[in-house]
């Protein structure tokens, strides 16, 4: 077992992949010399060299689709955008042509890319590096969209998505890199794209993703308290979304809320909402609840930045809500 940090355990899966197949290469703007912005890629170029981890000019296009036709021609690239708001420039690369190519040749080519890129607020970064865009991507047949909450499944999953043959969209919360830290047994781990119960209860299912895993936590603790027994389900991937598991837990509680940093406005919490709606109506015993984000930029600064994002004061208040009725 290991101690690590969110942003050390990306760097721990980044160098295990490397070791185990030359034909990992990272690319991305200052993810050598200066180990990226975040440090995630620190110490990497040092240890495999400039061929293959490979600082890239200021085009994500340009470096998205460069790593494309390294993957379709048997490289695995891992591609680091250097705040999630930045790969807009590259949409074109990654919907027309990465998430496309396996479909368009019959097989003949596949696309084992990985997109690393940090997201979310609580950073205090400001409008332009700060949103969560991980809707647009669950949106777009052919890419697999990881959002892991925790350092051991920021390892684990990014190991998985290295492996894939498939483009996997990889964000990562920017918010929880140096302030949340977890036991990693590097030895073994999950596999497969289930969600995960991380705190078992019988009143009332919340659904959520990403760093409102922890706040829902807490929000679920706080109620606890007023013997209200909150199951928080993490999906760990919006897709394939594991909607075996939010039917099981729905089928047991009868009440579902979906928390999303994402903007709750045609948000992929409303997808939970509606399939729910459609394939668990007999099991409800209550309206389905969504707390997103409101459909505004994200200010700076920590104060102004709650008004927008779900705090934990606010899903509490959600929850509580729902619980009563």
């Amino acid at each position: 077992m290991r101690e690590l940090k969110y942003a050390e355990a990306v760097r721990a899966a980044l160098e295990a992949e490397m070791e185990a197949d030359e034909s990992v290469v990272i690319m991305g703007e200052e993810v050598g010399a200066l180990g990226g912005v975040f440090t995630v890629t620190q110490g990497l170029v040092e240890r495999f060299g400039e061929h293959r981890v490979l600082d890239s000019p200021i085009s994500e296009a340009g470096m998205v689709g460069f790593a494309i036709g390294a993957a379709a021609e048997g490289m695995r690239p891992v591609v680091e955008i250097m705040f999630s708001d930045f790969v807009l420039l590259a949409l074109d690369q990654i919907v027309n042509l990465g998430a496309k190519i396996r479909y368009m040749s019959n097989g003949q080519f596949s696309v084992p890319l990985t997109i690393r890129m940090p997201g979310g607020g609580g950073t205090n970064h400001g409008p332009q590096h700060s949103q969560s865009l991980e809707s647009l991507f669950a949106h777009v047949p052919g890419l697999v969209v990881a959002m892991p909450s925790n350092p051991s499944d920021a390892y684990w999953m990014l190991r998985e998505a290295v492996r894939s043959d498939d483009p996997v969209i990889f964000l990562e919360s920017k918010n929880l890199y140096f302030r949340t830290s977890g036991d990693i047994d590097t030895r073994t781990g999950p596999e497969g794209f289930a969600a995960s119960v991380v705190r078992p209860g019988d009143d009332l299912t919340v659904v959520t993703a990403g760093r409102m895993v922890e706040r829902c936590v807490l929000a679920a603790e706080e109620l606890a308290a007023e013997n209200v027994a909150c199951e928080v389900v993490d999906l760990r991937y919006l897709w394939p979304m594991d909607t075996a598991s939010i039917e099981a837990s729905l089928r047991r509680t009868g009440k579902l809320a979906v928390v999303s940093e994402a903007v709750e406005f045609c948000g992929w919490g409303g997808e939970v909402a509606a399939w729910a709606g459609e394939h668990c109506f007999e099991s409800l015993d209550g309206p389905i609840v969504r707390v997103g984000s409101e459909r505004v930029p994200i200010p700076y600064g920590h104060e102004l930045e709650d008004q927008v994002v779900p705090t934990t004061e606010r899903i509490v208040a959600e929850l509580r809500k729902l619980a009563d009725y």
